[in-house]
């Protein structure tokens, strides 16, 4: 049970690294396109104020957000020495970490994003965790 809650807590904080941390990268490699829609939305969802959203970059979230799922998935059933529980709590502990950004952000994002980013979280970290073989 133990190497279960450690490898949801781990799978939990690799996903929020890796996710900030490619947040980080692409607004350095594009600051012209992702790195000014990014400080855009900080700045909204901090102040108030309208947004206009790339849907390019919304769909690179996407796909960003069922790559670092999947991964953290793995790492976590990898870590629990099983593939089923952890990634499963881990999808539920991101699905709840979710729901919290749309609430946080619903006035600035379409609602199929909100739908489909929040939809991906459970179902990839659970393939994630299936890529680790059964012992």
């Amino acid at each position: 049970m133990v190497r279960i809650v450690v490898g949801v807590i781990a799978g939990f904080f690799a996903w929020m690294i890796v996710w900030v941390g490619s947040e980080k990268v692409f607004s350095a490699i594009w600051p012209e396109e992702f790195g000014v829609h990014q400080r855009a939305f900080e700045e909204a969802v901090k102040n108030g104020g309208d947004l206009t959203v790339d849907t390019t970059l919304l769909l690179e979230h996407i796909v960003v957000g069922v790559i670092v799922s999947v991964m953290s998935g793995f790492l976590a059933a990898l870590i629990a020495g099983e593939n089923k529980r952890a990634p499963l709590f881990l999808g539920l502990l991101l699905l709840a970490m979710g729901l919290l950004v749309v609430v946080m952000s619903w006035p600035y994002v379409p609602i199929w994003y909100h739908v489909t980013f929040t939809a991906l979280l459970m179902p990839m970290t659970m393939i994630g965790g299936k890529l680790k073989p059964t012992a």
